[in-house]
């Protein structure tokens, strides 16, 4: 079953010209933000170097990347499916009770509120690798090698020290807001961080019958989690944008990375993506894997998700470039 593939590029919700509202609104506690994406960004780099000795040393078992594997794939998941493709580009349906998992999983992957998230990326669908873009490798940044590394960091956790602006919900999430459940969780967010937390210290306690397991649950379902998901999503910001293959014409620079898109559960398929933006399918080629539309598809086929939004064969023609693959 096919559902129109032709809902806008950003998949944001209609306003009015006359009414629309700003495009950025002022972070309210400046600095205090600044603090925290610093410390998200230094802890799990700090908790990956703690892991590594305690490895080097032996004290790595199975239950640790057990606990690693359960955290990384269900908050991937959540940003994955959940914030990106259900949330931001509404590309498929399903569930109240669904919906509300799949935003708590995100949280959890301590990427930013839910509605901030969105909002954020929203307006990276409408500006492109254009001034405007919120994490361009492109966009606004000097020549040369110099200026090539410089996009890079920026696109890939620089703009998140950006300064004093973010992309404004009341423009880019009018949807979202109208949700009292979403409105709740993503007002929430430190605490679905710390229940993020706790998840794989109790997850790690159950498999070992100890405290030390809980701990060291805590330390590579947490941590590592924490340090690996955010740098494989950050890299769909950088890398995607730099590196990899075209297949479809599209107004900017973004490409496919093949290498990337196990891990990141087939969003590496970026170019894909912004050639059909509201496509719960980003693995559009045969040997493409995707396993964020294979999850939507098992949705689908147990009646749990639908108007899953599929690309047509004759518009992924249309926007092929000659001699792709």
């Amino acid at each position: 079953m096919y559902v129109s593939d032709d809902r806008g590029d950003d998949a944001l919700p209609s306003t009015a010209v006359g009414d629309r509202p700003a495009e950025m609104v002022p972070i309210e506690h400046e600095a205090a933000e600044r603090v925290a994406n610093a410390l998200v960004i230094a802890l799990p780099l700090a908790a990956v170097v703690l892991a590594a000795w305690l490895a080097w040393g032996g004290s790595l078992h199975w239950q640790d990347l057990l606990v690693l594997l359960i955290t990384y794939v269900f908050t991937g998941m959540g940003i994955t499916v959940g914030f990106h493709r259900l949330f931001t580009h509404r590309s498929f349906e399903t569930t109240r009770t669904l919906r509300i998992a799949f935003a708590l999983l995100g949280s959890m992957a301590v990427e930013g509120p839910l509605i901030e998230w969105v909002s954020t990326h929203r307006k990276h669908h409408r500006f492109s690798d254009l001034p405007g873009d919120p994490h361009s490798p492109h966009a606004e940044r000097s020549a040369g090698l110099r200026g090539a590394l410089g996009g890079l960091v920026h696109a890939h956790f620089g703009w998140m020290f950006r300064g004093q602006d973010i992309a404004n919900p009341r423009r880019y999430a009018k949807d979202l807001l109208a949700d009292g459940d979403l409105r709740f969780i993503s007002r929430t967010f430190p605490l679905w961080v710390l229940v993020g937390l706790a998840l794989p210290f109790g997850l790690g306690v159950a498999l070992t019958g100890s405290l030390v397991g809980g701990l060291t649950g805590l330390l590579w379902g947490g941590a590592v989690r924490i340090f690996l998901l955010h740098h494989a999503t950050f890299s769909i910001n950088s890398l995607c944008h730099f590196f990899g293959r075209r297949s479809f014409a599209t107004g900017d620079q973004s490409r496919n990375l093949a290498w990337l898109a196990p891990i990141t559960f087939g969003e590496a398929w970026h170019n894909n993506h912004h050639a059909f933006p509201t496509s719960a399918r980003h693995g559009l080629g045969r040997r493409q894997l995707d396993p964020g539309a294979w999850l939507i598809g098992g949705l689908e086929r147990l009646r749990l998700a639908w108007a899953v939004v599929r690309v047509r064969p004759e518009h992924q023609r249309a926007k092929r470039v000659a001699g792709a693959a």
